[in-house]
């Protein structure tokens, strides 16, 4: 915003603070144009040369967004993942625009309609279920392959890479989804920009199959989503030491498609190479668990996947709860893997009943305290 204050803005219903992007005011305030009256001194944040576009209204920002990147000029639209879908419908039609511009020889490239989705579903423990909707990203993804971009980066690092790039290109709808929360760094910047960049790829440190075959894959895309996957490895490492074990990260959403199906799709030889072609797969998702059958239904391992996400089950919840309800916590997931490596059904009987307790007793401290345990919501990577 300070590099380009004449032609970058910062589209948003009324919810910058609220996703904390209040930096901004450190560079620039609210556009305001009409009078300014005393009880508007509280913020210190409005003036008619401020570069952040605020108003309740997802259709009026929208649309005076593409005006501005139609000028020539660049912009950011930041939002609460569930009014997301407030404009459906206009992004659906500047897609289709974009798409057909494509054929027009003497279209100039247009500054990408870049959408930032935070204040997540998984962290609407006190909204509820109302701020609890993932299925923006549902939409996109029946778009064309040609325009359609989506990043779900799983750390802070990731994010600044993903957001890079996206406000770098042209000719795109790119979505990129990232929580407002402080959560676990997984990754130093140089590591964080080759993931982004591979899009989808093994992260070593977390795996215990180097040197053999996996028993099963555990897959995550999504930044809540990862840490609940890499909670429930920390734990089958420390209990099933011996268990041979492949964690693999999706930041790039459309890698999941086949590459005859979209320009960023893996070849089958690739994705057969990081999820096996007979292992089970449990794949821990941030939005709606068929949006990844729809996207991978054609791999040849498909019957072995086993998609976690948002199944509609939520209420003024802590996060965990959110998390056990939907079955993408921690101790579900490793109920899961327990349940789909064949010698483990007998042998981790031990194992699972653990987990079930913990599952108890995380629904219970939640219900009588209105938080999680400390070293549940504080999580750290243990190895």
């Amino acid at each position: 915003m300070r590099e380009n204050p004449t032609d970058f803005r910062v589209f948003g219903p009324d919810e910058t603070a609220s996703n904390r992007l209040q930096a901004i005011y450190e560079a620039t305030k609210k556009t305001w144009l009409a009078e300014l009256r005393p009880e508007d001194a509280d913020g210190g944040e409005l003036s008619p040369h401020g570069r952040l576009m605020e108003m309740l209204s997802e259709h009026t920002l929208e649309g005076w967004m593409e005006g501005y990147l139609l000028t020539g000029r660049h912009a950011l639209f930041a939002t609460y993942e569930a009014f997301a879908h407030v404009i459906d419908s206009m992004v659906n039609q500047h897609a289709k625009w974009l798409e057909k511009c494509r054929e027009i020889s003497w279209r100039a490239p247009l500054s990408s309609l870049n959408i930032l989705i935070s204040s997540t579903v998984w962290r609407q423990d006190h909204n509820g279920f109302t701020h609890q909707d993932p299925g923006f990203i549902d939409v996109v993804t029946n778009k064309s392959a040609s325009v359609t971009r989506i990043y779900l980066p799983p750390d802070g690092n990731c994010l600044l890479s993903v957001a890079d790039h996206c406000l770098r290109s042209t000719d795109y709808v790119n979505v990129i989804v990232a929580d407002k929360q402080s959560h676990p760094q997984f990754l130093n910047i140089e590591a964080a920009i080759n993931h982004c960049a591979k899009g989808v790829g093994l992260w070593e440190w977390a795996c215990t199959d180097q040197g053999g075959e996996p028993e099963v894959v555990m897959a995550s895309a999504g930044d809540v989503a990862t840490i609940e996957c890499l909670a429930a490895i920390a734990i089958l490492r420390e209990k099933l030491p011996d268990l041979k074990l492949r964690f693999v990260n999706v930041v790039d959403l459309f890698k999941l498609q086949p590459s005859t199906e979209h320009p960023h799709g893996l070849t089958d030889r690739d994705f057969d190479s990081l999820f096996t072609t007979n292992k089970p797969i449990i794949f821990n998702f941030h939005g709606y668990p068929s949006l990844i059958h729809k996207l991978a239904y054609r791999r040849t391992n498909h019957a072995n996947l086993h998609v976690r996400g948002y199944k509609e089950f939520g209420s003024i919840n802590t996060p965990l709860q959110l998390a056990i309800h939907n079955q993408t916590d921690r101790f579900n997931l490793a109920i899961d893997v327990i349940d789909r490596v064949p010698r483990l059904q007998s042998t981790g009987a031990h194992v699972k009943d653990w987990l079930k307790d913990r599952i108890c007793e995380s629904l219970r401290y939640g219900d009588e305290h209105g938080v999680d345990r400390d070293d549940l919501q504080n999580w750290k990577w243990p190895y």
